[in-house]
């Protein structure tokens, strides 16, 4: 979806669309990073801060009313303040019941023209994160985490079912049309090796809508345990869609191709360097 400067009307759309996929058969629903505001990151400015709000709280308190009501869980992307002066950017996972079971802390934090994510974000110090719903296990990443296969793998091996990123990223519309397509492949065929190395499906929400200087690409996209693309969104228009994902397929997929198997952790150990020099 596209969001506006009015957070009440986007979480009111959001509801909306919620309702709209439990209507279709959703029963895992996943919201876009920061979906009740702008993309507010594009420049760093102390009056933003007035976004964020308590977690579970306010958001919360009214998509666990609509996630009993629909009976589906909802994956709620959010800005978090946890106390003052200290934020995060984090998603709340509601269940089917409209139970609350927690949340996910942004881990990676970027800072680059038009992201300045930064200023307004602690890392995430809750760890990788797995919440058993009604419908299976989901790991949550963020965005940003979507360039880390560390991130990804940790999610697996903590009995992830199914990687959800809700996304908030697109084009700077000075970028001529080779990189804009340069970047949304890199971003996309990252995300599909997750599901192959992990052999889990890859589930990727992103926004749509141009907001200051940016287009947001969208092209949402769900890949199954091998890497295929089993939907992909358009770059431009909203879209609600339901897809059906078969657990038992990363079954098949890991036992086919044991990539979990032949793991090397014993030499692993110099992956905890920032990097492996002389000194």
């Amino acid at each position: 979806m596209s969001c506006v400067a009015d957070k009440d009307k986007n979480l009111s759309v959001s509801i909306d669309k919620i309702r709209e996929a439990a209507a279709k058969g959703a029963q895992i629903i996943c919201l876009q990073e920061l979906f009740t505001s702008l993309y507010f990151c594009d420049t760093e400015d102390h009056d933003k801060f007035l976004l964020a709000e308590k977690i579970p709280g306010p958001t919360t308190d009214i998509l666990s009313t609509i996630a009993r009501e629909n009976n589906v869980v909802i994956i709620a992307s959010l800005f978090e303040k946890r106390a003052e002066g200290l934020y995060h950017n984090t998603t709340a996972i509601l269940d089917a019941d409209g139970s609350y079971l927690g949340k996910y802390r942004k881990m990676h934090i970027p800072d680059d023209p038009g992201y300045y994510e930064k200023f307004y974000f602690t890392p995430g110090d809750l760890g990788y994160k797995v919440f058993a719903t009604k419908y299976g296990k989901v790991g949550v990443l963020i965005c940003w985490d979507q360039w880390y296969p560390e991130a990804s793998r940790i999610t697996a091996l903590m009995g992830a079912e199914i990687l959800f990123y809700p996304t908030a990223i697109g084009w700077a519309k000075t970028q001529d049309q080779h990189t804009n397509t340069e970047q949304y492949n890199a971003w996309q065929t990252i995300q599909r090796s997750h599901a192959v190395a992990n052999g889990v499906h890859v589930v990727s929400v992103n926004r749509v809508g141009e907001e200051a200087g940016m287009q947001f690409w969208g092209g949402s996209f769900i890949a199954n345990p091998f890497g295929s693309l089993i939907y992909m969104a358009s770059h431009e228009k909203e879209e609600t869609e339901v897809i059906e994902i078969d657990l038992n397929k990363s079954d098949y997929y890991r036992t086919h191709w044991p990539f979990l198997r032949d793991r090397r952790i014993d030499s692993y150990q110099p992956i905890t360097k920032r990097f492996i020099d002389e000194d």
